[in-house]
């Protein structure tokens, strides 16, 4: 029951979610099995320029540390928020969520050549969580039954607690400040007096990711549910449901 449970869940994942969490996983775990070495995963300059290390440009955002707390927290907000923009603001527009992906990406390498950035796929969780937040900026969110705040906070909140976990600040600074670049060149600037639209995703990848308008063939989850992982206590959760 379990199994079939947990295999529909997969099944049922937008595709640009289940590709990258899927990915995570896995190098994750050949790290654990010690088929691949982190030392082969993290960002180089040198390497990739001069030996041609270019996997190195896509490892860096797939390894979380080995599996632990850290590991296991990090997926849980990559996945539920990488969803929740999936399946919310991006619903039908997988394109654009892959132009995201690639936009981002490309920011944090820019910023790893010149800040010591091994691993960016927490900083990477950060942007995700960022643009989710400020699309969504009058949901409000219990975290762990302790706090309870805007979402547009919840970026800061997890860089305090990332820094209780030991982590470097930068880190979380480079995915906050990343994710509101693009918050920036896609929901403000366009929108102003002699605005327009910055980033704009090839044709050839809409043609190639994007659904026909007439499929549907899952179902959102609903964006005022953040990040779809009860944080908060029973009572909260009640209180929740009776309002929805």
């Amino acid at each position: 029951m379990a199994y079939q449970t947990f295999r529909n869940e997969y099944i049922n994942m937008p595709p640009v979610t289940r590709a990258y969490t899927t990915a995570c996983v896995v190098t994750t775990l050949a790290v654990q099995l010690e088929l691949a070495s982190p030392f082969q995963l993290y960002f180089n300059p040198i390497l990739i320029l001069k030996q041609g290390q270019v996997w190195r440009l896509v490892t860096t955002f797939l390894f979380f540390g080995a599996f632990g707390f850290n590991f296991f927290f990090n997926m849980i907000f990559t996945y539920k928020y990488c969803r929740m923009l999936e399946e919310g603001s991006f619903r039908n527009r997988t394109a654009d969520f892959v132009m995201m992906f690639l936009f981002g990406a490309s920011c944090m390498i820019i910023f790893a050549f010149f800040v010591n950035l091994l691993f960016l796929g927490q900083a990477f969780t950060i942007m995700l969580v960022y643009v989710w937040a400020r699309r969504n900026p009058f949901v409000r969110i219990n975290f762990f039954g302790l706090l309870n705040f805007q979402a547009p906070y919840m970026p800061w909140v997890l860089l305090g607690f990332s820094l209780l976990l030991g982590n470097a600040v930068y880190v979380d600074l480079t995915g906050i400040a990343v994710g509101h670049i693009y918050f920036f060149m896609e929901d403000v600037f366009p929108n102003q007096q002699g605005g327009f639209k910055i980033l704009k995703t090839p044709t050839v990848l809409k043609m190639l990711l994007d659904p026909h308008p007439d499929d549907s063939d899952y179902v959102p989850l609903p964006e005022e549910r953040p990040g779809g992982f009860e944080w908060g206590n029973r009572q909260n959760r009640n209180e929740n449901q009776e309002n929805d």
